[in-house]
């Protein structure tokens, strides 16, 4: 998505050649920045690792001057990190089992009896418990793990598999292992014998972001990239692709109505979830990392 939506369009309006590599994160652009090699002029970052390579001052503060995006959602934004990419965690369910309305429900064993596959991903997983408990999105930071793994003890005995990849959800789905789910929305969306929901989901932001030191004529490229990415009939031609969007306002206009359902930021399906904050998990991952495993020991 991100060849065709984006780096296809600038290397036809501006005749560089931009070269994909793989993988991005954390760990290749601290190596890179360590090293003093820098070869990429843009990488990839989940949302807590961009918190995490601020800290650790791996990255570059953008030019958005440079950048002059066209409007964008204001969380996409940021100093250092250009977010380009939302994608949701969601309830899924197999298509005749009994539908759940939101999280609650997921949680609710009694009337909606069924294995369930949940992520063994704490930044995945803590928000819902909470929002399935009762507290309202707008008042989950910062959590309440005390309230959260009570949540989760009250359910794991339901829970099939921790998946720990995002394929396991509508596999496990199919193969009738489980009939409810949390999983990530490409993942269920469009997915023959499975349904779902964005009513209670959790939105995250992917970034790009620019490493320490890089050259400034190639920043200046950088930036070049950057303003493709906030084009909505740029991000049009990637959500074709994949069921992730970009930062567009002006992007739902563009997308197939056939199957607007899946998409995270269509009006109808950002309204009814909450954001991530990956200042808040950047902040607490080391608490959170501890009360975790020790949770898993009595699974």
């Amino acid at each position: 998505s991100i060849q065709a939506g984006y780096l296809d369009p600038f290397m036809e309006k501006t005749g560089i050649k931009v070269i994909r590599e793989n993988p991005s994160g954390l760990g290749k652009l601290r190596a890179m920045v360590e090293a003093g090699n820098i070869t990429a002029v843009l990488l990839e970052l989940g949302s807590p690792e961009l918190e995490q390579a601020k800290a650790l001052d791996l990255v570059e503060p953008l030019d958005w001057d440079l950048i002059d995006p066209l409007p964008i959602f204001d969380e996409a934004r940021d100093d250092y990190g250009f977010g380009y990419q939302y994608y949701s965690t969601i309830i899924a369910w197999r298509s005749d089992a009994k539908p759940l309305t939101g999280l609650a429900d997921l949680w609710n064993v009694d009337e909606f009896p069924g294995k369930r596959a949940l992520p063994d991903y704490p930044a995945f997983l803590l928000p819902l418990a909470l929002v399935a408990d009762g507290v309202a999105p707008d008042d989950l930071y910062p959590l309440d793990l005390d309230r959260a793994f009570a949540a989760l003890e009250r359910i794991k005995d339901d829970v099939a598999v921790w998946w720990q990849a995002g394929a396991q959800p509508p596999q496990l789905l199919q193969d009738n292992e489980v009939q409810y789910a949390i999983a990530w929305s490409g993942r269920v969306a469009g997915q023959e014998g499975i349904s779902y929901t964005f009513q209670d989901g959790q939105l995250d932001m992917a970034f790009f972001a620019v490493p320490k030191g890089l050259d400034p004529e190639l920043k200046k490229a950088a930036m070049g990239i950057l303003h493709e990415m906030s084009i909505p009939e740029n991000q049009a031609v990637a959500a074709n692709v994949v069921s992730y969007t970009g930062n567009s306002p002006d992007l739902e206009a563009l997308l197939p109505a056939d199957r607007l359902q899946e998409y995270p930021t269509t009006s109808a399906n950002k309204s009814v979830q909450f954001l991530s904050n990956a200042k808040w998990w950047f902040e607490n991952a080391d608490e959170v990392e501890t009360r975790w495993q020790e949770f898993k020991l009595g699974l």
